[in-house]
């Protein structure tokens, strides 16, 4: 006799590309602070971390009251737990990877705590569900870069600082490779990046036409390691951007684009800019289409409702007088 084989639940592509972010991002900050050269100091990425912990901690336990719903991070044990902080954990580290703050911990501290709870604050109806549309590392990033003038992107040196010439582009090709992987297997974004690098090259030809910028240069950009992670790590957020292809290729166009103009306007850190503006375009986008679609629905309800009122009116008799049940003589 044979005995049937349960199906084997499908593996959470959501949890798994989570992982493999916070993997990655663990890796790197390892290697960046023992190899390549970061110049933050080497607790920031602890500290940073365990203020995640603690923000998601409390921002979860605030959301869960005011929907009046369990915590996300209750209810199955550790690995609850885990789950539930694996987006604080990329967010404060790459805060912390991406910032310089001088000898200040605190900005950073802010920024961590403003990309954590950006999540729970600023979301939109998707599908019937409050999701958050603005990037959380990103959207810490620019606030910090907003708020605190002194305050700057980490130098995209200290990534391959202390390596040769060949490391440096050993490191760009085991990036690519990952990544690629990654967006291709499991956030699905690989339209999202195929938006984004064409209109890059299009933005840096029509910046060098219009404005006389080096077109080469503008090109050259795209070959550094910091250019390679963020277009494989952080403009990819699965979380915030869309999931239809063709909603993708104009998310990643409009992120190419707005960069190209904040740089043509000489307006420093467009990369960063650039994602939180279109991130925010689309989180206007989503309450318009909610409330667009409230208003016809309740317009379709009230045609439905005064079709069916007429339908139901008692016959009217030639002088304007309701008789129910007459007959005519």
């Amino acid at each position: 006799m044979t005995v049937p084989v349960p199906n084997k639940a499908k593996p959470d592509a959501r949890y798994i590309a989570l992982r493999n972010f916070a993997i990655s991002i663990s890796v790197l900050n390892v290697f960046g602070y023992t190899m390549l050269g970061f110049e933050q100091p080497w607790l920031w990425p602890l500290l940073a971390v365990l203020t995640g912990y603690a923000s998601e901690l409390v921002f979860e336990s605030v959301s869960a009251w005011v929907y009046q719903r369990p915590a996300r991070f209750r209810g199955n044990g550790l690995r609850g737990l885990y789950e539930a902080l694996l987006p604080a954990h990329i967010t404060s580290l790459a805060v912390s990877m991406l910032l310089y703050c001088n000898n200040q911990f605190w900005p950073v501290a802010f920024g961590v705590v403003v990309g954590v709870g950006a999540k729970h604050v600023l979301q939109a109806p998707i599908h019937g569900r409050m999701k958050h549309y603005m990037n959380p590392s990103n959207f810490g990033i620019t606030i910090i870069l907003l708020v605190f003038p002194w305050a700057s992107i980490a130098p995209p040196y200290h990534f391959t600082e202390q390596i040769p010439t060949w490391g440096g582009w050993l490191i760009v090709g085991i990036i690519l490779a990952s990544g690629t992987v990654l967006n291709a297997m499991l956030t699905g974004r690989m339209f999202l990046i195929a938006g984004w690098l064409s209109f890059f090259v299009v933005q840096a030809f029509v910046r060098g036409w219009i404005f006389g910028t080096s077109i080469s240069g503008a090109l050259a950009m795209g070959t550094g390691v910091a250019f390679v992670l963020y277009t494989n790590y952080m403009v990819t957020d699965p979380g915030t951007s869309p999931s239809k292809k063709g909603s993708q290729f104009l998310f990643g166009a409009g992120v190419a684009l707005a960069y190209g103009f904040f740089t043509a306007v000489h307006v420093a850190y467009g990369l960063f800019l650039a994602t939180a503006t279109v991130c925010l375009i689309r989180g206007a986008f989503l309450w318009g289409l909610h409330f667009s679609n409230k208003a016809r629905i309740k317009f379709e309800a009230e045609q439905a409702a005064q079709k069916a009122k007429l339908e139901l009116a008692p016959p009217v008799d030639g002088a304007g007088d309701e008789r129910p049940g007459a007959v005519a003589a």
